[in-house]
């Protein structure tokens, strides 16, 4: 059997000949052909020569080089569809994957019959406390708005059979959100737990803002429910429009007053505004998801392989 590891990197520069000296030696343990596959997600140090010196040592490397940045989602993709392994796995370059894991994943798939092994961190040692907390409102919020589970504190990390990796392959959408693709899917999934391991060097590639944009991108990715809302949010206005309507008429018909309520009209304009404003900004990022879609522009584009 085959097992074909997967890396993307972007901007990893120092940290791959540390990725591979650590995975080979657990990856010479499995008595399994393989390939390693890097894939360049547009990298603007010298991850590509990096790479290239590891090529030399290692004939079993396999190069995939973007012509441009398309994101890590594209790099999964892109290595998924470039591995020609029976087992599948991805793997972070900075070691926050801990290689020795990879025996345990072959044998709940080759032994006790699963078709995917993933990981969850038991923790978050070592994160901000801001973003391990908004991390897990997250999970929280898009389980309890989708029929799709996301076990917190998964990662990417995860071996699959070649079957499972074809059903991902097949699925045509161009935004792609994989932690809820790899349970769509199907399939009898493991979950190894395991204590959170910092980056063995190199900088994070995620700051707040881009951690945020991607929790977007997964609750849009899988559930209406923001539609949803709007729907509850206008209903709810109306009523207090139509409400505060009824107030108005009373008040002028058996009270007077002197002083008309312009603070009381700016309050609700701005409430009503407001509210205007997110409807049509939740309308707006599923109209551009289907924009998107329809133009069915590649995920990637593949400058060379090496």
């Amino acid at each position: 059997m085959k097992l074909s590891i997967i890396v993307p990197c972007y901007n990893e520069e120092g940290v791959v000949g540390l990725f591979y000296e650590e995975a080979i030696k657990h990856i010479s343990k499995l008595d399994l052909d393989y390939e390693l596959i890097f894939v360049n997600d547009g990298s603007k140090d010298k991850t590509v020569e990096d790479c290239q010196k590891l090529k030399e040592l290692d004939d079993n490397i396999i190069i995939i080089d973007f012509s441009r940045n398309f994101g890590k989602e594209a790099a999964m993709l892109a290595g998924l569809s470039e591995s020609c392994g029976d087992l599948v796995v991805i793997m972070d370059a900075d070691l926050q994957d801990p290689p020795y894991l990879l025996q345990e994943m072959v044998d709940s798939i080759l032994k006790e019959g699963y078709d995917s092994v993933a990981t969850r961190r038991v923790d978050r040692k070592g994160e901000p406390v801001i973003r391990s907390f908004f991390a897990r409102q997250f999970y929280k919020l898009i389980n309890k708005m989708t029929e799709v589970e996301i076990v917190d504190g998964a990662r990417d990390y995860r071996m699959m059979t070649r079957q499972m990796v074809n059903s991902i392959i097949n699925l045509p959408e161009y935004n792609r959100f994989s932690k809820g693709i790899f349970t769509w899917v199907g399939f009898e999934t493991k979950y190894i737990e395991f204590e959170n391991v910092e980056r063995v060097a190199g900088e994070t590639k995620w700051n707040f803002f881009s951690l945020f944009k991607y929790a977007i991108e997964g609750i849009l990715a899988y559930t209406i429910a923001p539609l949803h809302l709007a729907i509850y949010l206008g209903l709810m206005m109306s009523t207090v429009g139509f409400v505060y309507m009824l107030y108005i008429v009373i008040k002028a018909i058996f009270f007077v007053e002197v002083v008309q309520g312009y603070p009381s009209t700016i309050v609700v304009i701005t409430l009503i505004g407001g509210i205007q404003l997110i409807v049509l900004g939740i309308f707006g990022q599923y109209l551009a998801k289907t924009y998107m879609e329809v133009k069915g522009r590649p995920s990637y584009i593949i400058k060379r392989r090496i």
